[in-house]
C-alpha cells in the first residue's frame, strides 16, 4: 500500500500506465506533460506531474518544466478523483479543477485521461 501523493505512488502510477493497455493506445505517441498542484494535503502543498511521450508515461513528484497544462486543485478533489468518486469532468465545471494552458491539447487527450483511471483503480492507496 503506498501513500497518496508520495514518491512510491507515484512509481506505482507510472508502472499501471504503463502496463495498461487502453491507456497506452489512447495515449499512442502523444507528447503530454501535464503538472498538478495539490493544496491543504496533510504535509502541505505537494506538485506532482505526468508526463508522456514516445509511448511512455511517467508520474513523478515535483515540477516539470514546460509542462502543457496546469491543474489546481484541494487534496480532497484530488483523493476524490483518485478513488473514482468524483470524475474529472464534473470537478472541473464545477470549479474544483482551476485548469490553466492548452486546453485544446488536454481536450485531444481526454481518452487518455478516461483510461488512466481504469488503469490506477486497482491500486492499493492509503488517503
Amino acid at each position: 500500500m503506498s501513500k497518496f501523493l508520495s514518491d512510491e505512488w507515484a512509481s506505482e502510477v507510472t508502472s499501471a500506465l504503463n502496463s495498461h493497455d487502453g491507456f497506452k493506445n489512447a495515449i499512442g505517441e502523444a507528447e503530454l506533460g501535464i503538472q498538478f498542484s495539490t493544496t491543504d494535503a496533510p504535509d502541505g502543498e505537494v506538485d506532482y506531474y505526468l508526463q508522456a511521450g514516445g509511448g511512455n508515461a511517467t508520474m513523478a513528484l515535483g515540477t516539470l518544466e514546460g509542462a502543457d497544462v496546469t491543474v489546481k486543485q484541494t487534496y480532497d478533489t484530488a483523493t476524490a478523483i483518485s478513488k473514482g468518486d468524483l470524475n474529472t469532468q464534473s470537478a472541473f465545471m464545477t470549479g474544483k479543477l482551476k485548469v490553466s494552458g492548452n486546453l485544446a491539447k488536454l481536450m485531444m487527450h481526454q481518452g487518455a485521461i478516461q483510461q488512466w483511471g481504469a488503469a490506477v483503480s486497482d491500486l492499493d492507496v492509503e488517503y
